[in-house]
């Protein structure tokens, strides 16, 4: 009885997905995923265009934190400047595409330059280095009244390309998914790299990759702006999907989310971006709901809502930690590995 998975060639252990089974799996989700609009209403439109958003953004995270182990806390402030650049460009006319990219190339830039620091800073301090940058950025964003707004915020033209306009939650929602699939497909195919492998060796001991050749400096800058550039294109997605932008849509809190998304779904996995992107997403709508159905007997769980999801998110967040250290990412992969080892599973 065959019982495991062998892998006898280079190619094979390279392989980006594992087995038939796999593919399989992953063809039947995306078609669910396609014929979702078909069954859903608008307002779970709207949610499942913020997962995919949020997924985007929570990836660009995991690949300088989960892949790079360079903390940040300025996924608030590169968001922000994505969906500011993407405002300003949409308004001078410029091609969706095009907007939704050089958004990702301005957030990249800046990214670079907050990640200089990361040259001599690393762990906590790294972490207040980044907090440092999402204050500033705030305060520029604040009071460059000319390109964002200032405090009244900035209207947002809707994509379009050619004449096709993603005016509607069905429209943004395919985009939003197509957008989120490259970038997950390219994601997981960066780690089959070069590149890929100093992010992963300066991430596990860097004094002991710069004595095996890697440049630390250029990788972790390198780290920093791919990461900047997925954030960046989630926040001009999440500009399009808005439609009206201030600097309240980027509070601190939001970058304590995907934070907490990585740590949820699982460091150093592209997997774990969707699982977490999709539970801390998901956490205060089922919260919502389950308040809503119980408000007839009792009506302070409404009033006390926003306490409520704080509260939900951060015991969650502990939980994870003594239960689950790795993410649901790592829960994921134990359940395969049963299937796979079965009958002999122990």
């Amino acid at each position: 009885m065959r019982c495991g998975d062998f892998r006898t060639s280079y190619q094979s252990d390279m392989a980006v997905f594992d087995s038939d089974l796999s593919r399989w799996l992953l063809a039947a989700f995306f078609v669910a995923l396609l014929a979702f609009p078909s069954v859903a209403t608008s307002y779970w439109l709207d949610v499942a265009t913020r997962v995919g958003i949020a997924t985007i953004a929570a990836l660009g995270l995991n690949l300088l934190t989960g892949f790079t182990g360079q903390i940040s806390l300025g996924n608030a402030a590169f968001l922000s400047v994505g969906a500011y650049t993407t405002a300003w460009l949409s308004n001078k006319g410029v091609p969706f595409i095009a907007v939704m990219y050089l958004s990702g190339l301005v957030s990249a830039l800046v990214g670079m330059v907050f990640g200089i620091p990361s040259l001599r800073l690393k762990g906590l301090y790294l972490a207040i280095a980044t907090l440092a940058a999402h204050f500033i950025i705030a305060f520029v964003v604040t009071h460059w009244d000319a390109v964002t707004g200032g405090v009244n915020g900035t209207s947002v033209e809707p994509a379009r390309i050619g004449s096709f306009v993603f005016d509607s939650d069905l429209r943004l929602y395919y985009i939003v998914l197509a957008a989120a699939t490259f970038h997950l497909w390219f994601a997981k195919n960066l780690f089959r790299t070069r590149m890929g492998k100093a992010f992963i060796a300066v991430r596990d001991h860097d004094i002991s990759a710069e004595v095996m050749g890697v440049n630390v400096f250029k990788y972790k800058l390198y780290a920093f702006a791919i990461s900047s550039f997925f954030v960046g294109v989630a926040g001009s997605l999440l500009a399009y999907q808005a439609r009206i932008i201030s600097p309240e849509n980027f509070p601190l809190s939001v970058a304590i989310d995907q934070l907490g998304m990585i740590i949820i779904g699982g460091l150093g996995s592209v997997l774990g971006s969707i699982f977490g992107a999709a539970f801390i997403t998901l956490l205060p709508e089922l919260l919502r709901i389950g308040t809503s159905a119980l408000s007839g007997q009792l009506p302070t769980l409404v009033q006390i809502f926003a306490a409520l999801k704080l509260g939900v998110f951060g015991l969650t967040i502990v939980l994870f930690l003594i239960f689950e250290p790795d993410g649901m990412a790592a829960r994921w992969h134990r359940i395969k590995a049963y299937w796979k080892l079965y009958p002999f599973s122990y």
